[in-house]
């Protein structure tokens, strides 16, 4: 027997239930007792059985209302605990952020943005993809991550792009060597020093390629690296240098590097949060990426390479982020 009594049916009757009085509960109810009656006698005709015995001085439960009411009150109790859990998600106080990210913004951007944002949304957990560009790109297009931190995507793909900041390249090594002193450095400087690259794939290694081309150097790499640790490490080693965004420098200087614009081409990548085309993301999400553009702005103003990292604002029809 399917039976059509509502939470809002079953929690007028709790509140009978605990008044034994219909003007009582109705006034707290804030409802007409004629219509509380109403509800009461609906709910009697649904279940087939009656619930309050009432005369013109007293209510008292049936055994059916007896019954009932444990039951009604577990279900109300519980009705209320789920759309409560609802409301929190959808003012983002509770939900599931996975993001697939270059490691780069993983390692300098993510650390900052999600303490911060954890400090009013403790309950939303977080899920890290590090990968490279292209891998970044199909997790968000596969459902795999809601989002995105990455570079900016081919237009053949059916993912929308949002760019937060761009980076400057530059190149790293030591403080003992003697490229370390001085401004800005040609990238002709790859030409007669041993060259550390990043893996095919990645966004580092298509930019660097494509300086090389611009610049008309025939450069080959000394060695191929996928992690900045590791890059960072063959540095140190004085096995060479390397070229790295702006974004990378807080991580190289925590190992005793240096970074030095590179000029003739300068070159600039972009980086931004990507999600596939027409998907609603959650609330946690929107304001995670709020609270990111917030981070975006603080590490720009941290690093004192000029021009190394510069935050991309916002403009007239972006989303509310």
């Amino acid at each position: 027997m399917r039976i059509n009594i509502t939470p809002q049916q079953l929690a007028a009757f709790l509140r009978v239930a605990e008044t034994l009085s219909f003007s009582e509960a109705a006034t707290q109810l804030a409802v007409s007792q004629p219509a509380l009656s109403r509800t009461i006698r609906l709910m009697e005709e649904t279940l087939g059985a009656r619930l309050l015995d009432r005369d013109t001085r007293n209510v008292t439960l049936t055994p059916a209302g007896q019954e009932l009411r444990p039951i009604a009150l577990r279900i109300v109790r519980e009705f209320e605990s789920s759309f409560s859990e609802l409301s929190r998600f959808v003012t983002g106080q509770r939900g599931r952020v996975v993001i697939a990210t270059l490691p780069s913004m993983a390692a300098v951007l993510l650390p900052g943005t999600i303490a911060h944002f954890r400090e009013t949304r403790p309950d939303v957990d977080f899920q890290i993809l590090d990968a490279h560009s292209g891998q970044v790109h199909d997790s968000v297009a596969d459902g795999l991550a809601e989002i995105g931190l990455t570079a900016q995507p081919s237009p053949d793909r059916q993912l929308v792009y949002h760019p937060l900041l761009t980076d400057e390249f530059g190149l790293v090594c030591r403080k003992d060597d003697p490229l370390a002193e001085g401004g800005a450095v040609p990238w002709s400087i790859f030409g007669n020093r041993s060259f550390i690259a990043m893996s095919k794939g990645s966004s580092v290694r298509a930019s660097t390629d494509a300086a090389f081309l611009q610049a008309r150097l025939p450069v080959a790499p000394l060695f191929e690296c996928s992690f900045l640790a590791t890059a960072r490490a063959l540095v140190n080693a004085r096995l060479g240098i390397t070229a790295l965004p702006g974004l990378t420098v807080p991580l190289m200087a925590e190992s005793g590097l240096v970074w030095r614009r590179l000029i003739d081409p300068v070159l600039c990548r972009s980086l931004g949060v990507v999600h596939r085309a027409g998907a609603t993301l959650a609330p946690a999400t929107l304001d995670f990426i709020a609270h990111l553009r917030q981070e975006v702005r603080r590490r720009s103003a941290a690093v004192h390479e000029e021009g190394a990292v510069r935050p991309v604002e916002e403009t007239a029809g972006s989303p509310p982020w």
